[in-house]
Order: structure tokens, then sequence, then C-alpha cells
């Protein structure tokens, strides 16, 4: 099945930049699985190596070694061997490194109480950040602490942020500007109205894309990068004015062309992160500032349109085209062990993916008649009995 994507590009090729400084062989011999296991949001923390199964493309696998792991310590451990030696075989990494994105189009204070949270209660010594916003990537110097007050430097990273977001909605908004005055122009001709909507449409989707490769490429930067890897990418819904009840035909034609603009091969996609044994935690905020967009208390927006209780379009319209984003990267969280948040407050939703993030089970098994035959392997975690909530990540790739 394939799927559409769009997202600003800088994202991913800022990042792409910075591959080559990390390198990391990458062993399937013994395959390590980080593992969360929840009872409603509670994170379960007194599961023993027998109370796991894991199954390989649903085959039952021997667990050779499981480790609970809270923020970089291991507070509990249990092998099939001598401890000193299962360390030298399976070397859990628990160092941290962690990527904050920001794919938004305009900057809200929660983003910056996001930030502050992550400094004051999350960031320890040793671990590593990068700071990627639509204009740049930014590597953190944990130095800095020894220079700087943390006040003064997590201002300037906020200050920082909400700069780049600032420089890169310009384009963004006169786009949907222009969309709302076409939409609001009764003197154009028909047709010279739906070319000149169509051109912005393509800018505007221009401004967003990624393709397939791209995404493959952050997936392999990723996999490079060792110890405990995780992602929080923070996405914005966006509205866009359609041209209303004269061209209700048209605007459907037109969003479907916007959500067919481009696909890529989701399960391709899902399988090389999860590959990349990462965990990617989606942050999508349901809070718009309407850019100068006409709204109405009589619309609401769904998936398929706007419409009144009769089904009937409706006159202004406005359209959700956060869709295609959201049910992608919905799934490439779920098929990494990550979490999914949806709020209009950034620093609570971040808040939850942190808390979700930190506490883990690091569990080792060797496949049963290992073959590097570069296939995906799925792999299932199961608790004994239980009806725990578990998530790890899909599979990997024997190659």
């Amino acid at each position: 099945m394939k799927k559409p994507i769009l997202i600003i590009g800088v994202l991913f090729l800022s990042l792409a930049t910075l591959a080559q400084e990390i390198s990391h062989d990458v062993s399937v011999i013994n395959i390590e699985i980080p593992v969360r296991v929840f009872k409603g949001s509670k994170f379960v923390n007194n599961l023993t190596i027998h109370d796991f199964e894991i199954y390989e493309e649903g085959e039952l696998q021997k667990i050779e070694a499981v480790y609970l792991i809270k923020k970089t310590n291991i507070e509990r451990e249990e092998t099939q061997m001598k401890k000193d030696e299962a360390r030298k075989i399976f070397a859990p990494q628990t160092s941290r490194r962690f990527i904050l994105m920001f794919e938004i189009y305009e900057y809200f204070p929660k983003v910056g109480k996001a930030i502050e949270y992550f400094f004051n209660e999350v960031f320890m010594p040793g671990d590593t950040l990068k700071v990627v916003t639509p204009i740049k990537a930014y590597n953190f110097n944990v130095k800095a602490f020894e220079m700087f007050p943390k006040t003064e430097i997590v201002k300037n990273l906020i200050g920082q942020v909400r700069k780049d977001m600032k420089l890169c909605s310009a384009e963004y908004r006169g786009l949907l500007r222009e969309l709302e005055n076409l939409r609001l122009d009764e003197g154009l001709d028909p047709q010279l109205i739906k070319l000149m909507h169509s051109e912005v449409m393509t800018r505007l989707r221009n401004l967003r894309y990624i393709g397939e490769k791209r995404l493959l490429d952050f997936a392999s930067f990723l996999k490079k990068m060792n110890g405990q890897k995780h992602v929080f990418l923070f996405n914005q819904k966006l509205v866009v004015p359609l041209l209303g009840r004269k061209f209700s035909d048209y605007d459907i034609d037109s969003l479907k062309d916007f959500e067919a603009y481009t696909y890529f091969d989701a399960e391709k996609v899902n399988q090389a992160f999860s590959d990349s044994s990462i965990s990617i935690h989606f942050i999508f905020l349901t809070k718009t500032s309407g850019l100068g967009v006409v709204s109405t208390d009589r619309i609401s927006v769904t998936s398929r349109g706007l419409s009144n209780s009769g089904g009937r379009i409706l006159d202004p319209v406005l359209q959700d085209i956060s869709g295609s984003f959201f049910s992608t990267f919905k799934d490439i969280a779920q098929a990494t062990g990550g979490t999914v948040n949806s709020s209009a407050n950034a620093a609570s939703s971040f808040k939850k993916a942190v808390n979700a993030s930190e506490n883990y089970y690091l569990i080792y098994y060797n496949p049963k008649s290992y073959k590097a035959d570069g296939k995906f392997k799925k792999i299932t975690v199961k608790v004994k009995g239980k009806r725990f909530r578990v998530t790890h990540r899909a599979g990997y790739l024997a190659d």
C-alpha cells in the first residue's frame, strides 16, 4: 500500500548533512528490542525475563537477557548466563540521543514551555541533542553549561526556534492569503480563478513536499547512531481556504490532487524506521491561528471537507489538509514503538511523550536459523497472561 507524504524537506535535508559524523556497526546476530509495557498510562516496572515472550515471524524465540532501564540507569538485569559475560556480549547502551524536530509554521508559547521542560526535567549529562527547525539543524554543545547559566541557554534556544519559525512562515502565510483572496474575489473569470488557485496550491504543496528517498535517508542516518534514540516530531494542523460553493466540485478534485501529489511505499518506509531501532514520538498540534482565513460557526472541519448537518458543502469553505501527514507519521511512530499525542498544548503532549519514553526494557534474543536474506523479520512481544499495552519496534531487516 502506498500513502501520500507532505513535509518541509529542509528538516530531513539538514539532518542528512550530519550523518557522516556518526558511525556504528550494527549486528543482527543478537537482536535488541526496547519494549515498553503499560497498564493504562502507567509503566509496568516489575516484569521479569519469564514474563515475556518474543516471536519472530510467528516463531517463539529464546530470550537471552532482559534489562530494566530507567532514564540511563540499568535498574535490574536478568540473563541466561553470568551477568558480566552477558554485558560483554549484549553491550546494552543506555546513552540517549535526542532530536527535537519542529515542523510548525508558527510559534506558540507552549513550544517554549516544552523546551524549558526538556532542559529542566529530561536532559542529563551524557545526553546529546539536536534541534531541527524548518530553517536549520543545531547541535547542542553540553559544554555550554560550563560557560553560561542554564536559564540563559534555554532562553537563547527558544529565541532561535521562534526566529526560525517566523522566517519560515512568511511564504506559507502569503500563499494562504492568496488562496483566501481568490476565494473572496467575485470579479475574476471562474476559469482564471481555477487556474490561479491551482498554481497557488502547487506552490503550497511544493513547500511541504518530501519523497521516499529522503525518508529512507533519514532512517539510515538514525540507524548509524548508537545508544537509545528518541525523535520528538512536532507538527501543526493546517487549514486552507477553498473557493466555496460555486467551485465545490473543483475544490474536491483539487484536494484529491493535493493529497495524491506524491506517494511512497508505506511498508518500505515503516520497515526502514523500525530497523533503525529508534523511537519516533509524533506530537500533533491541533491549534491554528487562522492566518487570515475566514471562519464560521456553521462549518466543521472533516477529512472529506466542510459541511452542514445535511452534508451540503457550505460557503465559506475551510479545509484541513493535515490528514495525510498525520496518518503517515502515526504509522511510523507506531512502527518504531513510539507514541502519538494530539493536543492544542505542545508542552503537555511533549511531557506525556517524554514520560512514556524514559522507562523501558531492553530484551535480547538470538534468532533461530538466522539468515541474512535482506528480508524484514516481524517481531511480536507479549506479556504472558496479561492484558497490558506493549509497544516496541515492528521488526528488523536481516541484512
